[in-house]
């Protein structure tokens, strides 16, 4: 049998745009609750939300954001994420998320790339000072207007639009099939890359996503994933609009006992997280003394699932139906998922199986679908695949093909009964606690230190996170010595916290193949041994 499967067909795809989706909740449940902001206290029915999000579009359309304007925003999770989610699509603006971690380097490119007139951002957050870095770059982007939250800017650009009526007209331009989010992933290339997707791309994902983990009107989703994420604005929030539930943002960024405490006082029924968060929650001090018993579901994904954690997510946290997704930014992102009444092996030891009205394959090398329990490149396609590159055509036709197949770059297997196991990645991708680093665009930017003649970053195993950075480096001659003090320095402020290496390796060379090329497997191997970092 061929390493290929097709997902069910039924119910159908979604045909309308998520502004329309949204309001026709809004219709049904217009007084229950839709979203809660734990941190602030702040709640709002599905009617309240409705009104917020309307005034917000309004202010947007006023300060000239037209259908197609690149509108960015750079926050932590807060309800104005998600209000300016939903008003954004609302006037068919795309809405650019970027990753709260980025540093100048980072926010320039990300501004600049993907052409933002208007920035909504955070005044800061955690040890980031969101004005001090918006004001280093931005008189070297076409950014024209700054909304800090949380200060009068915000209060201003909903006040621009008191009395303005241009919604529905607005609304009557847009189409299903329109852009409306880019999201930067890691670049092989150096440079992160924009998926382009479109409402039919994220809505349905949402809905597909929550719908096979039974979500109602009735639930109650706990949300501690970032929403800049695919995980947290489609797989948390559209899946919540479209089915009606209620949306439950414990903090603005990952607290295990913040998170736990949310799903006790607010009584929540479903919450996400990379298996690092579920750790961290089992793990904490005070977790036996929460009260879980409201829960039944979620969704882990990002990383394989240890049997343990899943074992305590189902025994001590009450979540008989949690669910393990597999996808990509690229494809909006789930492409496979495990179901409800799947057993513990595969919800630990599988991907689980296609999704509906989506098509996954196994491949070669020269593309031929391989015969079941052979390994090789996984594919995908379906409404679920990005409409491509932001402003990069060779890029997209290098991940997908002539016949619409994404090529994800990840090797696995499909099972005799249609699961898929990942095995390891084509490419050097290295996933730490969820967040996906391509090497590639962290010796980008350390090549750009001045001592520092070549270098070389690998995944090394890590207890905590699951795989952590190093960098092989060769400095120059009669340069200072170069460790991971001096490199952590050197990317303070201009690279996510998360690429920046844990271990520091200076040589005098690489091993190179006959050819010419780094052996990045026996550098990996090499890494793990210099460091102690073996497993047994």
């Amino acid at each position: 049998m061929e390493s290929y499967a097709q997902g069910e067909s039924e119910p159908p795809l979604l045909t309308e745009t998520i502004g329309a989706t949204f309001e026709r909740t809004v219709s049904r449940y217009a007084d229950r609750e839709a979203l809660v902001e734990v941190a602030s206290g702040r709640r709002w029915t599905w009617a309240e939300l409705d009104a917020e999000v309307d005034a917000v579009a309004r202010g947007l359309i006023v300060a000239g954001i037209a259908k197609g304007d690149r509108v960015g925003i750079w926050a932590p999770n807060c309800a104005e994420w998600t209000i300016t989610q939903f008003a954004t699509a609302k006037i068919g603006a795309v809405l650019v998320t970027i990753n709260p971690a980025y540093r100048t380097h980072e926010l320039s490119y990300v501004l600049n790339q993907s052409g933002v007139t208007l920035l909504i951002s955070a005044t800061s957050f955690k040890t980031s000072d969101y004005r001090a870095m918006v004001a280093e770059v931005l008189d070297r982007t076409p950014v024209n207007r700054v909304v800090f939250l949380g200060t009068e800017d915000w209060s201003g650009l909903i006040a621009g639009g008191e009395g303005q009526d241009g919604l529905a007209p607005r609304a009557a331009e847009l189409d299903p099939d329109d852009p409306i989010n880019i999201q930067y992933t890691s670049g092989t290339t150096g440079f992160p890359k924009g998926a382009t997707l479109s409402h039919r791309n994220i809505l349905n994902n949402g809905y597909f996503t929550t719908e096979t983990i039974n979500l109602t009107h009735r639930d109650r989703l706990a949300i501690p994933v970032p929403f800049y994420h695919c995980f947290g604005m489609v797989m948390g929030n559209l899946g919540c609009i479209t089915h009606g539930a209620t949306m439950v943002i414990p903090a603005p960024g990952f607290d295990p006992e913040i998170t736990l405490g949310t799903i006790q006082d607010e009584r929540c029924t479903g919450v996400y997280g990379v298996p690092t968060m579920f750790i961290a929650m089992q793990n904490a001090p005070g977790f036996a003394g929460y009260d879980l018993s409201s829960l039944r579901t979620g969704i882990m994904a990002g990383s394989p699932c240890p049997v343990e954690v899943m074992k305590r997510c189902i025994n001590e946290m009450n979540m008989a139906e949690v669910s393990i997704a597999y996808g990509m930014t690229e494809t909006s992102p789930v492409s496979t998922q495990t179901r409800a009444e799947d057993d513990l092996e595969r919800r630990t030891a599988t991907i689980g199986r296609v999704h509906p009205h989506v098509e996954i394959k196994i491949v070669d090398p020269a593309g031929a679908t391989l015969e079941r329990g052979v390994t090789g490149e996984l594919c995908t396609r379906g409404y679920s695949v990005m409409l491509g590159y932001w402003d990069d055509p060779d890029k997209t036709a290098e991940a997908i093909d002539a016949e619409g197949w994404m090529h994800t770059g990840d090797l696995a297997v499909m099972r005799t009964d249609g699961y898929a196991v990942v095995v390891g990645r084509i490419k050097d991708m290295v996933i730490r606690g969820g967040e996906n680093v391509y090497p590639r665009e962290v010796e980008e930017f350390l090549y750009t230190h001045p001592d520092v003649e070549d270098v070389q970053v690998v995944g090394v195993p890590d207890e905590k996170y699951g795989e952590e950075l190093c960098a092989w480096i060769r400095v120059r001659e009669g340069a200072a010595p170069l460790g991971v003090e001096e490199v952590r320095a050197f990317a303070e402020g201009k690279l996510a916290h998360y690429k920046v290496p844990r271990y520091v390796l200076v040589v005098d060379e690489f091993p190179m193949t006959v050819t010419g090329k780094v052996r990045k497997v026996e550098m990996r191997a090499e890494s793990t041994r210099l460091l102690g970092l073996d497993s047994d």
